[in-house]
């Protein structure tokens, strides 16, 4: 087990070799070291490896210029200058912020970024503003569109926070898939077989591989398939897209650039890196904070008290279990699976980077 200090200042040095400002490798660990709490060790410690290889692939730009380069008094397109995810991602999501301050909502979307991990952390940043934050992400394309065999879009998560009074804050933070590509790495990791409906082959077999990706398969839409409602996840995910890259500029669908070594990066492109969209709003441009706030504690208390289904204990509420487990990592400790270990062994003695195997 390792504490959450010791992965922070980790990630940190490491995005620190590579050549980022303390300032902007500390924003980068902060988002790596959320996933791990919450329980998504899929964007955790386990994509160290795919940054590293971007930057040795002079993909990411340790030292760039996040700019404003379009604005209205709500809204913004923010260029990412090639920067890690993170960084960009947030200034936008401050941003964002900043205008909903001002006009009762903000609007950003980025482009020219990269990965940033995990959606909810950017949505989260709104709470306590007393906002409602909104995140979402297009991606690696991995993820076929429904009745097509041919990856085109990523996971292409999206992130709702909406803060309460007495109760915890909703918090629903979920990829337009089934699985999220970084749970795939991970069971792959383990050795782990995946559920059929995650994946499907490169002649749209369905699959229980977890590699099968890097054979050319190919992940499904939210439902698995279209008698389960894959088009629904399709739309979702085209969504996220359209309001990440379109509206940004940045590559949209299967000219992302890739943040995994075993996908091609193309000659063609149709915008600049891979696009971000946030939104901020605040509750009193609305109603008075005080009341929402009230009546979600009703909402929330309401759905809690719903009668569960044979051999469930408790009705769950979006973030319940992210939370609970922050806890419990919190107090017990962030395990790292040997394979991915072993990678942050190998990364960290190439950087001249202390790293304990035993935790």
């Amino acid at each position: 087990m390792y504490t959450v200090k010791y992965l922070h200042d980790f990630t940190r040095d490491v995005f620190i070799k590579m050549g980022c400002c303390a300032v902007d490798a500390a924003k980068i660990a902060d988002v790596f070291l959320a996933a791990e709490l919450r329980g998504l060790p899929s964007h955790g410690m386990i994509r160290i490896k795919d940054y590293y290889q971007l930057w040795k692939a002079n993909r990411i730009n340790v030292n760039p210029n996040v700019r404003i380069v379009h604005e209205t008094p709500s809204t913004a397109v923010i260029d990412g200058d090639g920067a890690v995810g993170m960084v960009a991602a947030t200034r936008s999501m401050e941003l964002a912020i900043e205008k909903a301050h001002k006009s009762g909502t903000g609007w950003v979307s980025t482009r020219n970024s990269n990965h940033y991990g995990i959606a909810g952390y950017y949505a989260m940043m709104a709470l306590g503003h007393d906002m409602i934050g909104m995140s979402m992400t297009n991606a690696n394309p991995l993820v076929a569109p429904t009745l097509s065999v041919s990856p085109m879009l990523g996971t292409n998560p999206i992130a709702v926070a909406i803060p309460a009074g007495k109760q915890p804050p909703f918090v629903a933070d979920f990829a337009t898939t089934p699985i999220a590509r970084g749970k795939l790495a991970v069971a792959e990791k383990k050795g782990e077989k995946v559920p059929l409906g995650f994946v499907q082959d490169k002649e749209g077999t369905p699959s229980d591989d977890p590699a099968i990706l890097k054979e050319g398969g190919s992940m499904l839409t939210l439902g698995g398939d279209y008698v389960h409602g894959s088009h629904k996840g399709f739309c979702l995910s085209a969504i996220v897209d359209i309001f990440s890259a379109v509206f940004s500029g940045a590559n949209f669908g299967p000219f992302v650039p890739p943040s995994v070594a075993y996908l091609p990066v193309l000659d063609k492109k149709v915008g600049e890196g891979t696009g971000h969209f946030f939104g901020a709003m605040r509750i009193d441009a609305f109603q008075e904070a005080s009341t929402f706030k009230a009546t979600m504690d009703e909402w929330i208390t309401t759905f809690r008290n719903a009668k569960p289904a044979s051999g469930y204990d408790k009705v769950i509420i979006p973030g319940d279990p992210e939370r609970e487990k922050e806890a419990k990592i919190r107090a017990q400790g962030i395990p790292i699976i040997p394979a991915i270990a072993k990678e942050m062994k190998e990364i960290a003695d190439e950087l001249g980077v202390g790293f304990d195997m035993q935790g």
